[in-house]
């Protein structure tokens, strides 16, 4: 297993840890159990603190074990990427929560979607511990100990429900279902204290006795654990065994608690100029105001990066679903590593005010480039369509949607390299405290490139965000959206079906028919007959569908409307004129 750390040693008023760890499979083929600690250096040991997390699988999914080791690993990862401002409790449950969705999602796209307790599940136990305070999340029977002054005290209770002296089930686990119920607390630290993670397969089979005399007065916390380990498997345990031993060494002065306060705590920033210091960075210039963000240019003045420094307007103070929106901007960007999708700026220093730092890119959005390029070539269109449905996909493999995919959103550096750069309206799995998603289409502005299923009050997917790209490409080769202005006034399925698309095929321009198609069905009104993943529409875009080779090419009226009518009414003239002439004649 893969320790992220051993201690936490330094200064006065610094929290100081000793940790010990031991895993084993014991007498099963197979060790289903996982454990880690994170012990972060400054500024996020006082902004995040030291985090501890223990998973194990159970024996009936042979994928337990793929189960545990994620939902260990992307707390340890994702918790400390989540926003300074949210408290421990909230980024530690919003961290599991997405976890759970997404281990829930893989054994609904498993053979095991119809025995959960075969498929991604695991039980876990963790602790944060941040500044004079251990905060504990729970979920399953895996168990946390606090042993204090010689007492050992059990801190969680089993999730298992016992039907008899030899059957039981779990009653809650990761993975298990969509929705997690997470027991948390919190306590006061003091120096001394001993945290005690582990798994049934000690916990059962070693006495408190046994455990308070091997830990009492150690020296080496792993060859406590391992001395604890190999007493449970001498007294006859079957399973995995697997045991994290954490001791408080030192804790930071009671007023050292106030030096890590959480940044909602912090003032808002002030309208920042040119040449000021704002935290450590320069700023150069104002890039972009709106009454929800101020973005500006800057230099960091300890590495002469050029980044991005974005504010949130003084009006969110009032709006409180405004500012979780952008402090949820920052985890997001974090989470996801993906070179087509813009990257925060790595916090090396205490923040004093509330913002994000990301990095910089030298270039235009894509709103400009379809201004400065109105009539691109079929190749690069494809290529930029391509790069944003990669940086899409770096969302869609986290359970995450974006939503609010637009032009203005999207910047092409100076390589030609395709960044998402906005996560103001994105949806995480799981994360019920989002807005809904037209609500958010409402509130940013970007109903024009919004699936239609938004409108009709309905949950968005991944083929949301589809359609997004759809009529992305279908301005880049047209000039036009799919539907003009329509879809955002279409909101019951009857006006939806009657939605005209416009198609991209133009004689001035050497579009195969096929590649409309591809597009037609992307942005299709109904979200069933578009593409059900990213690469298909982008396949498609490069090569003939088989289904579309034998359609012919649209009638006049629906490539050119406007023109089919002018030839109608010149005809008719025509016509007329003739008729005229001849019944002149007749007299």
């Amino acid at each position: 297993m893969t320790v992220r750390g051993f201690s936490a040693q330094g200064m006065a008023n610094q929290l100081a840890i000793s940790v010990g760890q031991h895993s084993d499979r014991g007498r099963k083929e197979t060790n289903q159990d996982f454990h880690g600690v994170c012990i972060p250096r400054e500024p996020q040991l006082g902004a995040k603190g030291i985090a501890i997390a223990l998973a194990d699988g159970i024996s009936s999914s042979e994928v337990s074990q793929v189960a545990a080791q994620s939902a260990v690993t992307s707390l340890l990862d994702d918790y400390y990427c989540t926003s300074d401002a949210w408290s421990v409790k909230t980024s530690a449950e919003r961290v599991l929560v997405a976890t759970n969705s997404w281990l829930h999602a893989q054994t609904q796209q498993s053979r095991h979607r119809h025995d959960m307790e075969r498929g991604y599940v695991c039980t876990l136990s963790a602790v944060v511990l941040k500044s004079r305070t251990a905060h504990l999340f729970h979920v399953g029977d895996t168990r946390i100990y606090l042993l204090r002054d010689g007492a050992l005290e059990q801190m969680t209770e089993d999730h298992r429900v016992r039907v008899s002296s030899t059957q039981s089930y779990l009653a809650r686990a990761m993975g298990i279902d969509r929705r997690l119920d997470i027991d948390y607390r919190s306590l006061p630290l003091e120096p001394g204290d001993v945290f005690l993670l582990a798994t049934d397969g000690v916990y059962e089979h070693v006495d408190a006795g046994f455990i308070v005399a091997s830990i009492g007065g150690a020296g080496d916390l792993d060859r406590a654990a391992q001395a604890i380990a190999a007493e449970a498997l001498a007294r006859g345990s079957d399973d995995n065994l697997t045991l994290q031993i954490v001791r408080i060494d030192e804790l930071p002065a009671p007023e050292a608690n106030e030096m890590v306060r959480q940044l909602s705590d912090l003032p808002f920033a002030p309208l920042l100029e040119a040449r000021m210091d704002f935290d450590g960075y320069r700023i150069v210039r104002e890039l972009h105001a709106s009454s929800r963000s101020h973005i500006y240019l800057a230099v960091d003045g300890e590495t002469e990066q050029t980044v991005v420094i974005k504010t949130p307007s003084i009006d969110l103070r009032d709006d409180p679903a405004h500012l979780e929106r952008f402090l949820m901007e920052e985890w997001i960007a974090r989470r996801i590593d993906s070179p087509h999708v813009l990257k925060p700026c790595r916090q090396t220093r205490k923040r004093n005010f509330i913002y994000v730092a990301t990095e910089f890119v030298e270039g235009q959005t894509l709103a400009q480039w379809m201004t400065d390029n109105p009539k691109p070539d079929l190749a690069t269109v494809r290529g930029i369509v391509a790069q944003i449905a990669r940086g899409l996909q770096a969302f869609h493999r986290l359970e995450m949607l974006h939503q609010d995919l637009k032009p203005d959103n999207i910047m092409i550096d100076a390589t030609g390299t395709v960044k998402i750069i906005d996560f103001g309206a994105t949806r995480v799995a799981g994360v019920m405290e989002i807005a809904t998603p037209i609500r958010q289409i409402n509130l940013l502005g970007a109903a024009q490139y919004a699936a239609p299923e938004y409108f009709l009050g309905e949950a968005g997917s991944a083929r949301s965000d589809i359609f997004s790209l759809g009529a992305i490409a279908c301005q880049m080769l047209s000039g036009r959206l799919p539907y003009g202005t329509a879809v955002p006034k279409a909101r019951t399925k009857a006006a939806q079906r009657k939605l005209q698309y416009g198609s991209v095929l133009s004689d001035e321009r050497e579009i195969p028919a096929w590649v409309d198609d591809a597009i037609r069905k992307a942005v299709h009104p109904d979200p069933l007959e578009r593409y059900a993943e990213l690469s298909e529409f982008v396949y498609d875009l490069h090569h003939p569908n088989r289904a579309f080779l034998d359609k012919t090419r649209p009638p006049l009226i629906e490539r050119h409307p406007v023109m089919f009518w002018k030839v109608v009414s010149a005809v008719l003239l025509l016509a007329v004129v003739v008729l005229l002439g001849a019944i002149t004649r007749l007299k």
